[in-house]
């Protein structure tokens, strides 16, 4: 649901597994370009969709 409120928002996002320098766990993430950072939350706020975090995260 929140890859696709974000989409129809115009925010390219995607659902990925949590990395695992985040978590050990196989959960998922919503993975977004991080200068959208306000806009999603922002959106999730809105749509009163419950996030465990935010986390920006470098390509290695």
């Amino acid at each position: 649901m929140f890859e696709r409120v974000c989409r129809k928002s115009g925010i390219p996002a995607r659902i990925a597994p949590v990395p695992r320098k985040l978590s050990s766990s196989c959960g998922l993430a919503c993975e977004f370009p991080c200068d959208m950072r306000n806009d999603v939350e922002s959106i999730a706020a809105e749509k009163k969709i419950q996030v465990s975090g935010y986390h920006d995260i470098t390509e290695e």
